[in-house]
């Protein structure tokens, strides 16, 4: 059973930084591609960036510029980097392994547990 273990969140003032971690169960090379998501109460969970085993990328449109995403093969990790954070990025935040580049779910899909991101005002 493929694990994925996110860490890194917490509680950021507007304009700060954060940086996300998933470190997987298995060699991060297996998966296609991986991804960032995240929910907030009552709304469907959102692709907020994705990177393919090759490195291609995707952004969410409100992230793109201040989000960067990135994978080390070598470590098992994925990462996020969150700069300019702003409060309507308050969310949990969910590491997957499995879905495309653009968020469709093409075979298996493994997530996290998710962590949560708080940017006060």
């Amino acid at each position: 059973q493929v694990q994925l273990v996110e860490s890194g969140g917490g509680l950021v003032q507007a304009g700060g930084s954060l940086r996300l971690s998933c470190a997987a169960s298995i060699s991060i090379f297996s998966f296609n591609a991986m991804g960032w998501y995240r929910q907030t109460p009552g709304k469907q969970r959102e692709l907020v960036a994705a990177i393919t085993r090759g490195g291609s990328t995707n952004y969410a449109d409100s992230v793109k510029g201040r989000f960067t995403i990135s994978r080390d093969n070598a470590k098992s990790t994925m990462y996020l980097q969150m700069n300019s954070l702003k409060p309507e990025d308050t969310a949990v935040y969910y590491c997957n392994a499995g879905r495309s580049l653009l968020g469709l779910q093409i075979g298996y899909d493994y997530w996290g547990q998710g962590t949560q991101v708080t940017v006060s005002s």
